[in-house]
């Protein structure tokens, strides 16, 4: 913590953390005070308070406090993601789970959830075009982050969005222009998704989004307590057609928090599958 850094009490972080998991759904333990307590001095002096239960006080109780707590969300969300992560997951379901919908002449439809900064819901619009399914499926991306959505608009990265050691079958030289540290999507791709800011936690507005026959949600619910990842999973399962497909990251599992979603296996990808 810097010199000048606001100090946080114990108490405090425990009525902090608990609003934070409240309007978010992100959770936070006390192993996680030293962290989020330069998070929280920061913005609690950028506000202009000189304590962090005024700044509490504030968020929790004035009506005009919501762009802070957006600020504040903004400065919390640090999710790491890259291009191509799990790269053959993505691929089964262009392949397997879009392609024959689309085939049958459907406008199939795919959320990436919590996406941050967008190279998930890039690399997807990569497959897609490769499939020659441009412009034939609706890809919708979301983050919890202002700040994250904007960069993911602007489809411009740093070399941290790449790792040169992951197989892209070639999709980085035709859909990525690298200039040295600089990588820009092409074009094309900004124009196949449509971004929004959603929090997992507000059912109202992932139900404004419609129905999807695929939700992407990987490497997200890890941030999540228990409680809140039960609640997120079912507004995901909510916003399924029936037969539709739930993706989460290799490490995370939904078997232990009693979904109604199936779990099934296809060419070693794991997916939650919706009743018809």
């Amino acid at each position: 913590m810097s010199m000048n850094a606001l100090p946080l009490k114990p108490q405090v972080f425990v009525i902090l953390s608990a609003l934070i998991q409240e309007r978010s759904g992100l959770h936070y333990t006390m192993e996680h005070i030293d962290f989020i307590a330069d998070k929280l001095s920061s913005r609690a002096i950028e506000a202009g308070f000189d304590s962090l239960l005024d700044y509490y006080y504030y968020l929790r109780y004035d009506p005009a406090s919501g762009p802070e707590m957006d600020a504040l969300l903004n400065a919390l969300v640090v999710h790491e993601t890259y291009f191509f992560r799990e790269l053959d997951a993505l691929k089964w379901m262009v392949r397997d789970l879009v392609g024959p919908l689309a085939a049958a002449g459907q406008k199939p439809r795919i959320w990436c959830a919590a996406c941050s900064t967008g190279e998930e819901p890039y690399t997807t619009a990569m497959l897609l075009a490769e499939g020659g399914l441009s412009g034939q499926v609706d890809l919708v991306a979301s983050d919890l982050s202002a700040r994250a959505i904007a960069r993911a608009k602007a489809g411009e990265f740093g070399p941290r969005s790449l790792r040169q050691m992951i197989p892209s079958d070639g999709l980085e030289a035709r859909w990525l222009t690298v200039n040295g540290g600089h990588i820009r999507v092409h074009d094309e791709l900004k124009q196949a998704i449509e971004w929004r800011q959603i929090n997992l936690a507000d059912a109202e507005a992932i139900a404004a989004l419609g129905l999807f026959d695929v939700v992407v949600c990987r490497n997200v619910l890890i941030y999540f307590s228990h409680d809140t990842t039960r609640r997120v999973v079912n507004h995901l399962t909510a916003a399924l057609k029936p037969c539709g497909s739930l993706l989460v990251g290799v490490s995370e599992s939904l078997l232990r928090f009693g979904t109604s979603l199936s779990c099934e296996e296809r060419g070693g990808v794991f997916f939650y599958r919706k009743e018809a």
